[in-house]
């Protein structure tokens, strides 16, 4: 507990404070800070207010504050702005507050005194609290659930071993514990005042810190700060070089490219769906030669995890669903010269998936003097291309070179069992 509380507001209001419709913090001399954010719709705005330290013998009266209360702090605080506002569309007052559980599920403990894999598992704010003012307590909640889902799924399905819910502590406990710390650091720079403070780590001011902690903030928004370790879902990033935009353990990027199909200018990471599938990326090489030796070997071999661990009445991406991406333009290429398997004949009717395979779009930049593709954007190697393999929940698990199938097979190996030895929960 930080003992300090903040009035959150999301009003219809009218007001002269020219920046309303950008995210902004305020901080006046005396009266405390305003944390701005402009929400949906074009009106809506959301104040967070700092009401101040909490004593003791004082939080009651700071918790049944009314919203009147709270708004004539902000506009004392905004002066010689002025705010009305019209309708306050919720209200609450609260302390701040982090909080984190021991574990995020009954499985071994921190000693491994216990190995069974885990049957009982927590999520959300049910194993981290925060202060609103961080902007995750729902985004950060969905991720835990999305981690947790297609694990669940895959174990469900007979896919994996119950062993694989034991990444689910291992790789949600330290990102809720790192948005903790962050969120430390972040209120108590919000509630600190202008005319009392010091310089910052390195003599930087006050204002430059609050700017790169609001550009940080923003990343864990959007869902791209976090980064999985290497472990058993998550590569060591060895050939990292290969594909450097596309860093291992954290989102996959997505690129603008031409679907090979249609001549349909798209995004590459929009061909994925949230369906409990791998995706394995295959970016050719200059001559094609690894690429189409790639695409053969995933095909043929018994090693190939599309071969290794696909059921017999599984489609042939039921379980890894390959895509191709070539450095070249869509006319150039011909669909009936590409390989079986980024043509594969899916579902009960057996129709030709014709969306598989994607070509290089070029894209202006300024900054480079001219134009960019998905090869430049993400540091793909031209020569050599690379493998990406993507988790179900769009992390990269491992960038390789278009020979590195045996490093792909073992790699799976280690997270997918054999199609032989899968067997659904529901049948046991």
């Amino acid at each position: 507990r930080a003992d300090h509380a903040w009035g959150v507001l999301d009003v219809l209001a009218v007001t002269d404070f020219p920046d309303i419709r950008f995210k902004a913090a305020i901080r006046s001399a005396e009266h405390g800070s305003i944390l701005l954010i402009p929400r949906e719709g074009g009106y809506l705005v959301r104040l967070y207010v700092d009401l101040g330290d909490v004593r003791a013998a004082d939080r009651e009266r700071v918790r049944s504050m009314s919203a009147e209360e709270v708004v004539e702090r902000a506009r004392r605080v905004l002066h010689p702005y002025s705010l009305e506002v019209r309708e306050t569309v919720w209200f609450s007052v609260y302390e701040v507050a982090q909080r984190i559980a021991d574990r995020l599920d009954d499985g071994a403990d921190d000693a491994g005194e216990d190995p069974r894999p885990p049957r009982v598992f927590i999520a959300g704010d049910a194993c981290h609290t925060h202060s609103a003012k961080a902007g995750q307590g729902m985004n950060v909640s969905m991720q835990d659930a999305f981690n947790l889902g297609w694990k669940l799924a895959s174990v469900l399905g007979g896919r994996s071993a119950a062993t694989l819910l034991q990444t689910y502590d291992a790789e949600r406990r330290p990102v809720a514990q790192q948005l903790i710390d962050f969120d430390k650091e972040w209120s108590t720079m919000l509630a600190g005042s202008p005319t009392r403070e010091a310089p910052g780590p390195g003599g930087r001011s006050r204002d430059d810190l609050l700017a790169t902690y609001f550009t940080q903030q923003g990343r864990y928004t959007a869902g791209v700060a976090t980064r999985y370790p290497a472990g058993a879902l998550v590569g060591g990033g060895v050939h990292q070089h290969l594909a450097t935009g596309f860093e291992v353990g954290t989102r996959f990027h997505s690129a603008p490219v031409t679907r090979l199909a249609d001549a349909r200018r798209v995004h590459l990471g929009h061909a994925a769906r949230a369906d409990g599938r791998w995706r394995l990326y295959l970016f050719a090489d200059r001559a094609r030669l690894a690429w189409d030796a790639a695409l053969t070997w995933l095909a043929e071999d018994p090693a190939s995890p599309v071969v290794r661990h696909r059921r017999a009445d599984d489609d042939v991406d039921a379980v890894l669903d390959v895509r191709g991406v070539l450095p070249c333009s869509s006319h150039e290429v011909e669909l009936a010269d590409l390989p079986a398997l980024l043509r594969p004949r899916t579902g009960a009717l057996g129709l030709v998936d014709l969306e598989k395979c994607f070509t290089a779009t070029t894209t202006p930049a300024a900054a480079a003097g001219g134009e960019v593709d998905v090869f430049d954007l993400r540091g793909v190697d031209r020569d050599e291309g690379a493998m990406v393999l993507v988790r179900p929940d769009q992390h990269v698990a491992q960038v390789l070179p278009l020979t590195g199938t045996r490093e792909l097979s073992a790699f799976l190996a280690g997270v997918l069992l054999d199609a032989g030895a899968q067997e659904p929960l529901t049948r046991r």
